[in-house]
């Protein structure tokens, strides 16, 4: 949201800050399921069971040495592009946010079928990059390489910002989120081929079937797997092969 100026008043400031400290611990409620973002105000929260994927570049810091910034605004606007819709695919998500070229989002999952609904989501967006490698192969292009990361847990839902002003966020506070971040910047990197990197919560919560699709991975202390949307698969293969 684009922010205008204002004055800034240190003794308002200071009167926020003691309002926000001062405000009731019982406003934090445990909820089974995330609530729509309107019942947030700037002094409750909720506590809720969710999943959250992360998805970024590897190198991404040498993608401008290697394209002129016309190029390289498609590349990024092509993979944003994507990747958001890819995400939004998930039956139950909640929130899809853009940092730079992290792509990360929250998922509602307070059954174990939610899980395995988001490792689904997560395979799509596996075969989404490998289709815009595909698109970028052809244009010549190097293909972007990612890694993804998948936790699941409990978080605190806030909304953050200047209350009046129209600038605020929601804010998701606990180890899931940090998990999932410090999962993906894991992913495919050194010497481990492994693009999707997942907490053990996480996978223990999968069904049989999607378990052993991640093996063990005793260096990271988590599990690992290249896991695809079989469907985009064979339609990319057969594109190929036209």
């Amino acid at each position: 949201m684009k922010a205008s100026h204002k004055p800034f008043n240190h003794e308002d400031s200071s009167r926020r800050i003691k309002e926000i400290l001062d405000s009731s611990d019982v406003n934090y409620e445990e909820v089974d399921s995330i609530p729509s973002r309107d019942k947030l105000t700037f002094t409750n929260g909720f506590y809720v069971n969710c999943g959250a994927m992360f998805v970024d570049i590897r190198g991404s810091s040498e993608l401008p040495n290697k394209h002129k910034r016309p190029r390289l605004a498609r590349i990024y606007r092509s993979y944003l592009s994507e990747l958001v819709a890819a995400f939004s695919s998930g039956g139950k998500v909640c929130e899809v946010n853009i940092e730079g070229d992290c792509v990360w989002g929250i998922y509602d999952c307070p059954y174990k079928p939610d899980i395995d609904d988001l490792f689904s989501t997560a395979a799509t967006v596996s075969s989404t990059i490998d289709i815009l490698n595909w698109r970028l192969s052809k244009k010549g292009i190097d293909e972007l390489i990612t890694g993804i990361g998948l936790s699941y847990g409990r978080a605190l839902m806030i909304k953050a910002g200047y209350s009046g002003s129209g600038i605020n966020n929601i804010v998701w506070m606990g180890d899931v989120v940090n998990e999932a971040s410090k999962l993906c910047s894991k992913g495919n990197k050194g010497w481990q081929n492994r693009e999707m990197m997942v907490s053990d919560v996480f996978r223990s919560n999968l069904n049989e079937h999607n378990q052993k699709l991640l093996e063990w991975n005793s260096t990271e202390s988590c599990y690992h797997g290249s896991v695809i949307n079989t469907a985009m698969n064979e339609w990319l293969v057969e594109q190929k092969n036209k």
